[in-house]
């Protein structure tokens, strides 16, 4: 039994991406802090390590990527074509988009909020004072219909100026066509710092919406979004046990500490029950770090971005992330 389970592990997409070579990834347009173009023209972020963990775990080597980026209704299409073999696009997990549309959510990596942005000269300070004003809205997004519930809730009005993409809405935005922009809170922060004068924009406390948002794969394969999903996990773990990119090296080789050990495939072969090497995760630690060290690359208060974890903090510190045990 055990001599059949290895190559019946490796068949369908893991199969496809390595015969491919390289691991073809759906990412966002444009959004700093989460996929954007660094001062040497390579796209990073948040969202492209998580490519590149991917990559690791799989080949070994983090380049192994090829970046697509993509507005909502391309991805949507690509995935379930199987254009791309997973999206690490900003996308809210919800049920009409996670049942029946031929695609899976793996787990969230990041829980956010939908909140607003408005010019810090038009005096606003709450969202109930927003009644009557003009909003910029991507179309087709879960932002569009929580503003719709939100007012319609609230019976105050508004008129929605709607376009293709979030860059788009937030350009228009900035450029004055509408009064406020909307979107999840943290992609508002990584937005504004593009804005010719970022501090003439306020972004409100109130937040109206949850929205967790993580990796899709095409649905059918059961495999492929295990390998995704634990992958996703061991950047998780790596933070709750200390194993850092830093030192991931020292730790595979002197940690005592049993769950270290099986993550870090001392002691155990849990990437052969997904059809990867043994080193699987350390690979992905190695090329990336662990979740927080991600986080504060591109999200932390050290950057542009500035955001605190919240609710993107491990169990332990107060917040919601936590990976299943290894074991």
């Amino acid at each position: 039994v055990a001599a059949l389970a290895a190559p019946s592990a490796q068949a369908g997409r893991l199969d496809d991406v390595k015969k491919a070579g390289v691991l073809h990834c759906g990412i966002a347009l444009s959004n700093p802090g989460y996929a954007f173009n660094n001062d040497k023209g390579e796209i990073v972020g948040f969202d492209v390590d998580q490519c590149h963990a991917l990559a690791a775990a799989i080949f070994g080597d983090p380049s192994k990527v090829k970046l697509t980026r993509m507005n909502l209704k391309t991805a949507f299409a690509s995935l379930p074509a199987g254009s791309v073999d997973v999206l690490t696009h900003r996308f809210t997990w919800t049920f009409t988009r996670d049942v029946g549309t031929g695609m899976d959510y793996t787990r969230p990596m990041v829980f956010d909020g939908q909140g607003f942005i408005v010019k810090k000269s038009l005096g606003v300070k709450k969202l109930s004072e927003l009644s009557g004003a003009t909003i910029c809205l991507a179309q087709g997004t879960t932002t569009e219909l929580n503003v719709a519930d939100y007012f319609r809730t609230h019976n105050m009005t508004y008129k929605s100026v709607s376009f293709a993409s979030q860059e788009q809405a937030s350009d228009a935005y900035a450029a004055g066509r509408c009064d406020v922009y909307s979107n999840d809170s943290f992609s508002l922060r990584t937005h504004r710092t593009a804005y010719p004068n970022p501090d003439d924009h306020v972004i409100l406390d109130e937040i109206i919406s949850k929205e967790p948002i993580g990796p899709m794969v095409a649905q059918g394969d059961d495999n492929w979004r295990d390998l995704v999903f634990w992958t996703m996990n061991a950047l998780l773990a790596a933070e709750e046990d200390r194993v850092n990119q830093a030192n991931v090296d020292d730790m595979r080789k002197n940690s005592k500490n049993p769950e270290v050990q099986r993550l870090l495939g001392v002691t155990e072969d849990f990437g052969g029950k997904l059809g990867l090497s043994k080193d699987w995760a350390y690979n992905a630690i190695k090329a990336v770090g662990n979740y927080g060290d991600m986080w504060e690359r591109w999200l932390g208060p050290k950057t542009k971005i500035g955001a605190k974890r919240g609710l993107n903090a491990l169990w332990k510190d107060g917040g919601e992330m936590m990976s299943p045990p290894f074991r």
